[in-house]
């Protein structure tokens, strides 16, 4: 890959484009495309395999901060340059590479967010999102033929209500700091452990085995909740917050924010129950 433009006005043109609120300018966005066509190409031939791994050894997750997110932005970048291609062939005239672009971006954000923590799956929801609008939108202009309307019926109507497996993102999350947790209690140097998170050290290290059966009990309750639907979810865990408060410093720098969780699951349940509707017409 190519890093995107750093011009503002490029910028500009580049996010108003892949948000729909510009139409495309081959001028302003064409050799971005052209420079990034490699990356573009061999990323849509992969999501036709049966498996992509793009995962961590999770028992050191905690201490990559920089590889995550070098990882995680070009993952989304490219994701985003993939939308740009479809935009691209549309205006050209294909519908059906559009098509096929914007189906194999979906596939991607599946193969992020497969088998990954919190962090995956909300990166792999924006990659999401931006596919399933690109795809209403092109539904709702007439601009797909019945055969490519089930072909994109086949993709979405396979995908969960929500899009992504949230629940399981959060039971990997909770679990790797679970044993972060075990690590620190049993270790003889926990904050040496910590140091190596390039974070603060926070008060209540090394954490004791009953703030840790506590941490499993939130954990467990908001992982509870988030598998119900989002609206029944928000007042579930909204009920749990004083739990979540009652953790220690050390355990609450280490849990996600389920509600974080839970607005990003609402917005790909409704993006993809429109996209289902515009199907359906």
């Amino acid at each position: 890959m190519n890093e995107l433009p750093d011009d503002a006005a490029k910028q500009k043109v580049l996010y108003e484009t892949l948000n729909g609120h510009a139409s495309w300018s081959e001028k302003a966005l064409g050799s971005i495309l052209d420079a990034n066509a490699e990356a573009i190409g061999k990323m849509q031939r992969a999501t036709k395999l049966p498996e992509c791994d793009w995962g961590f050894e999770y028992d050191r997750w905690h201490r990559l901060p920089k590889p995550q997110v070098v990882l995680f932005m070009r993952a989304r970048y490219l994701a985003e340059l993939n939308v740009l291609y479809g935009i691209r062939e549309m205006a050209k005239g294909e519908s059906q590479e559009a098509v096929n672009a914007w189906l194999a971006g979906i596939r991607f954000s599946q193969d992020l967010a497969r088998g990954g923590t919190v962090i995956f799956v909300l990166v792999a929801n924006r990659m999401l999102l931006t596919d399933l609008h690109a795809l209403n939108g092109a539904i709702r202009k007439g601009q797909l033929n019945e055969v490519q309307k089930r072909e994109v019926y086949a993709t979405v109507s396979a995908l969960p209500d929500d899009g992504l497996d949230w629940v399981g993102a959060w039971a990997i999350e909770v679990g790797a700091g679970e044993d972060f947790l075990q690590k620190l209690r049993t270790s003889t140097n926990p904050r040496a452990i910590w140091e190596e998170t390039v974070t603060p050290v926070p008060n209540g290290i090394p954490p004791t085995a009953l703030e840790i059966q506590t941490y499993r009990e939130y954990a467990l309750a908001a992982q509870a909740a988030l598998g119900e639907p989002p609206e029944k979810a928000k007042t579930l865990l909204h009920d749990l917050e004083p739990k979540m408060l009652a953790l220690g410093a050390v355990e609450q720098a280490l849990i996600p924010s389920p509600q974080v969780l839970n607005s990003a699951r609402s917005e790909a349940l409704t993006a993809r129950a429109e996209l289902m509707q515009a199907l359906s017409k």
